[in-house]
């Protein structure tokens, strides 16, 4: 039997500029998504909505369920004939803008490579988890998902010559720089309003402007790439006020282009009047989740519960990405 996990994530500074060339400042957190795989006498698989046994080739079709993220990755691989059980879990909460399909994608895919010995590295597999989403899935989604919940942990990413989605065997990889080991506090405030929002449903719109030349969109976008470089010296320096600034350019400039939900909105404004130097946006719009920058992370919290808040969430700058039975210390 292999278990592997991998971890959410939330974005500091610098999303959505990941599906356009930009960059981004972002960490993992510590709630996972789990997949495990073991021999059994057919094929079947299980999630949280129940189980499947797939035996004839119409099974592994998609079919807009919730086990397509299974038929997906069994199909690409041609592993039809598969005598096992696969399971997938998680900690994450859905569709909140943190990764948590692609956290399980991610496991998933790794899991099934390792137990049929199939090898690949974590640029690999990041790029075969983002492709997979797309290209099977039908999924809009930049690369940062992929990249932080593969690589794990506090990362500045580049993701240069990566605004054309290409074939996986001519996507250049993007530069991940983990800053983890260089910064020993993180006075962040993660917060899931408690409205599933489907991430593509939000990008989709937007990249159809930008692939129409919409030059707003082409331009917030590179500005925004631009926070999040200056947002890495922030981070560095320790300037929580810099770093407050460049937050609320980014949620500005994002606001500019689409709405980013009432209830985003109201928990935004909330936490910066209550404690919080700056607030935005941690994944999707219209529902997901924001992050505070705050120094008072009490008083933020309280003010945000009674708000609505549905569940508060933790960094975990040294995440170790997609891992075997959730082993730190384990190779990947």
């Amino acid at each position: 039997m292999l278990t592997f996990k991998a971890s959410g994530r939330a974005g500091i500074i610098g999303n959505p500029s990941d599906g356009y060339g930009g960059a981004v400042l972002s960490c993992s957190i510590k709630n996972t998504a789990t997949a495990t795989i073991k021999p059994y006498r057919e094929l079947i698989v299980t999630n949280r909505y129940g189980s499947r046994v797939l035996k004839q080739d119409t099974d592994f079709e998609s079919q807009g369920d919730y086990f397509d993220h299974f038929r997906v990755v069994l199909r690409y691989f041609e592993l039809f004939d598969l005598q096992v059980r696969i399971s997938v879990s998680t900690e994450i909460p859905e569709q909140a803008g943190l990764a948590g399909s692609t956290a399980a994608m991610a496991a998933l895919i790794k899991a099934v490579m390792s137990y049929t010995n199939q090898e690949c590295d974590r640029f690999h597999l990041a790029e075969l988890t983002r492709y997979l989403e797309y290209n099977y899935l039908g999924i809009q989604c930049g690369y940062q998902d992929a990249y932080l919940t593969v690589f794990g942990g506090l990362n500045y990413i580049e993701f240069t010559g990566k605004e054309h989605y290409r074939e996986l065997n001519k996507e250049p990889y993007a530069k991940v720089e983990p800053l983890g080991s260089f910064v020993d506090e993180l006075p962040f405030v993660i917060v899931h309003s408690g409205i599933k929002h489907h991430s593509g449903q939000f990008h989709l719109p937007l990249r159809q402007r930008w692939l129409e030349g919409d030059k707003k969109v082409i331009r917030a976008y590179r500005e925004i790439a631009g926070l999040a470089r200056e947002g890495k010296e922030a981070l560095l320096a320790k300037d929580w006020l810099l770093m407050a600034k460049l937050m609320k350019a980014n949620q500005r400039i994002q606001d500019s282009l689409a709405f980013c939900g009432e209830q985003n909105c109201h928990l935004i404004r909330v936490a910066e009047s209550n404690g919080a130097l700056a607030a935005k946006l941690a994944g999707a719009g219209e529902g997901g989740s924001i992050i505070a920058l705050t120094l008072e992370p009490e008083r933020t919290k309280k003010a945000l519960l009674e708000a609505g808040a549905e569940e508060f969430l933790e960094l975990d700058p040294f995440g170790p990405g997609v891992v075997l039975n959730g082993n730190n210390k384990s190779r990947f």
